[in-house]
């Protein structure tokens, strides 16, 4: 039985899909979307590697797993980032399993039947071995616990020990392949003198600059031949990874009003009056609340800290508010305070009710043991015997735990009682049997009846803008999208270049739904709906969409037009710097009207210009001219520059090639990881049609 709760409690973590996840996350990097539109798919048909199909049945839950573990992370509380980032996880350990094990196949990579067993049971087991079976309290691996689960002939832990094999075996398979790609990168003795150079080589020298904001943007008249001539030679920099698309929209506010926080300030007035005559503080806090917080002792520290300092400095029978804290009235009725432990160790005998047939008879069996106790028998023993919780091995033992780490059953035992105490409680686990081992410190605490009231918006105010919205859904259609919002004074927001899976978009809290639609719209399209936020109403329109591949002219041309005018701006300053002659920068600098600069100690490897910007042209250049010569203009990206090199100094010879090489390989190597399996990916038919689901 002890067996099978401990598949209960970690079989989310045994899940192959989790683990293998955490296996190839650090090649797959940031998520990948790829694919052709939805509509074109099956139903149920996630996606595709290979021909591979993904079918929701099956992905569904290793999104549903991943989404479980960030509620453990994040205290239960989701947001719409954190479900993108579930489904991306369960994306990319799709797409991992499937190009990753073709490529295994390719090379001939395998674990053999001793190696695994070595990875299971050996003297160095996997890691996944070590984290999912060493005692918490020691750090060192159970191997009890670890064998009784691989022996185990229970139809779940069978089922869960294949899964893990499974998921060692690709482990080590993975291990394998990165190895093969990281010995087949190599760092010669010219790159790794060059490296050394460019981090260690100083360079001095004097600038002259003119900046493209010495012309105004209104002088420029630009040509379609000046789009053309910059986009071909800049074509590489428009490699669009994967569809995006852009909508315009505008809010209409669902805030409360003046009026509507009287109205709540006049409700909790009148609920705080009622509270403090009220006959069962906990019932009322529970009915009259809008965050439930368990009537129970709790410690400092765990409310609001403008109410919690408060609190916890007033006596038992005070009444603390109503006040105004963040966007919520609170109310506190402090029912009783008193020195508490600050942690217990305790041990434990859990029950099952069902396995023997009712609650009467899992009582009764708990207070025999109970009676057995405390005339002298062996806790531990019992617990082995009788326990279902996956403690048994550990004798019961639960380690030292502080207030809310239990039920609230099982903490009121172990906190109220004394230490050598055995008490016996129900919980939603079923029937326990406790031992208090110690008690550490002693703190106040104190049982509060907690009512908070949130600062909402009425039902009247949501119904305004509510059809505010919908009225100008319905007017604007078939209108100028923007010209028609400036007439009803609404501003226009933008959410530019969005990814299909994308769980966020600039101002809006929830956006996945109007995603999902404008992935359904063609370009200029209003979204039929009106979405909903945390504190607005959203009404959308499609502006742009960007397909994946090479974007053409057209598909940047608004995003590219600053670059364009600046290329254009640096024809004339190198016109200008032209006409100024060669003979020296002093006199380059007086026909331009602009001071000589001087720069000291720049690298190659980090081309900043003190007080101007990042100039990699520049630093370039510096680093390839001969010292005292006037150099040619040189178009940066905040203007155009002309310089002379006063000099270099060389670093010293370097002391340690051997470790000058390992360190570009480490680096190296990483990234080679990563490109392998980028290409891997860029090879792959690989069809996304999350969106659909997502």
């Amino acid at each position: 039985m002890g067996l099978m709760t401990f598949l209960r409690n970690r079989a989310g973590y045994i899940l192959v899909f989790a683990i293998g996840f955490a296996i190839v996350a650090f090649l797959v990097g940031d998520a990948i979307n790829v694919g052709k539109p939805f509509w074109s798919a099956n139903q149920k048909v996630v996606g595709s590697v290979d021909g591979n199909e993904i079918n929701i049945d099956d992905f569904q839950p290793k999104v549903d797993q991943s989404l479980n573990q960030f509620k453990q992370q994040y205290g239960g509380s989701l947001n719409p980032q954190m479900t993108s980032m579930a489904v991306d996880q369960a994306w990319n350990a799709e797409l991992a399993k499937v190009l990753l094990s073709k490529e295994y196949d390719r090379l001939g990579l395998t674990v053999s039947e001793d190696e695994l067993l070595d990875l299971l049971q050996g003297q160095n087991p996997s890691p996944l071995i070590k984290q999912y079976f060493s005692n918490p309290q020691t750090g060192q691996l159970d191997r009890a616990t670890l064998m009784n689960f691989l022996k185990s002939k229970e139809p779940q832990a069978l089922q869960q020990s294949t899964l893990l094999q499974q998921e060692i075996t690709n482990q080590a398979l993975q291990t394998k392949y990165s190895n093969l790609i990281r010995n087949s990168v190599y760092v010669t003795s010219l790159e790794a003198a060059d490296e050394y150079n460019n981090r260690n080589k100083l360079a001095n020298f004097k600038y002259v600059s003119l900046d493209y904001t010495s012309i105004p943007d209104a002088s420029v008249k630009l040509t379609d031949g000046d789009y053309s001539d910059y986009y071909d030679q800049n074509k590489t920099r428009f490699n669009n990874p994967q569809e995006s698309r852009s909508f315009d929209y505008v809010t209409f506010s669902i805030s409360p009003t003046a009026a509507d926080s009287a109205a709540v300030k006049a409700q909790i007035t009148k609920i705080a009056a009622d509270f403090k005559v009220a006959k069962n503080d906990s019932l009322f806090a529970a009915i009259n609340s809008d965050v439930k917080v368990p009537f129970t002792y709790m410690t400092k520290g765990k409310l609001d800290p403008a109410v919690d300092s408060a609190v916890f400095a007033l006596p038992a029978g005070s009444f603390y508010g109503p006040v105004l804290s963040g966007n919520s009235y609170k109310l506190v009725k402090v029912v009783a305070t008193r020195f508490s432990p600050d942690s217990v160790k305790a041990s434990h005998i859990l029950i099952d009710p069902a396995k023997l047939g009712g609650e009467d008879k899992a009582i009764k069996l708990a207070d025999s043991l109970k009676g057995l106790i405390q005339k002298g028998a062996n806790f531990a023993e019992l617990a082995k015997t009788y326990s279902v919780d996956g403690s048994k091995d550990k004798g019961g033992d639960l380690g030292t735990f502080a207030r809310g780490a239990m039920v609230p059953e099982f903490e009121n035992a172990a906190f109220d009682g004394q230490a050598g105490d055995i008490k016996v409680v129900k919980s939603q686990f079923g029937v326990h049997v406790i031992k208090i081992e110690k008690q550490i410190g002693s703190s106040k605490v104190a049982k509060l009846a907690y009512v908070e009231k949130a600062l909402g918006a009425s039902s009247k105010t949501q119904a305004s803008a509510y059809k505010a919205a919908s009225n100008f859904l319905n007017d604007v259609k078939g209108k100028d999208f923007a010209k028609y919002a400036a007439e009803k004074g609404l501003k226009v927001a933008v959410a530019d270049r969005i990814a299909a899976t994308q769980g966020f978009a600039p101002g809006l809290d929830n956006p996945r739904k109007l995603i999902q639609d404008a992935y359904k719209a063609d370009k200029g399209d209003v979204l039929p709906e009106i979405y909903t936020m945390a504190d607005a109403y959203v009404v959308a329109r499609l502006t742009d969409i960007k397909p994946k591949g090479t974007l053409s002219l057209a598909d940047v041309k608004k995003e590219i037009e600053p670059m364009v005018r600046n290329a254009v701006k640096a024809k004339m300053l190198v016109t200008k710097f032209n006409g100024a002659g060669k003979s020296s920068l002093d006199q380059i600098a007086s026909k331009v009207g602009r001071p000589v600069n001087p720069v000291q100690n720049i690298v190659f490897a980090n081309p900043i210009i003190p007080g101007v910007a990042q100039e990699n042209k520049l630093v370039g250049s510096v680093f390839g001219a001969q010292p005292g010569k006037v150099s040619a203009p040189v178009e940066g990206d905040r203007g155009v520059y002309v310089f002379s090199v006063d000099g270099f100094t060389n670093p010293a010879p370097i002391a340690n090639m051997f470790k000058q090489k390992e360190s570009m390989l480490l680096a190296i190597g990483q990234r080679s990881l990563q490109s392998a399996f980028q290409a891997l990916q860029d090879n792959a038919d690989i069809k996304d049609n999350r969106v659909k689901f997502y």
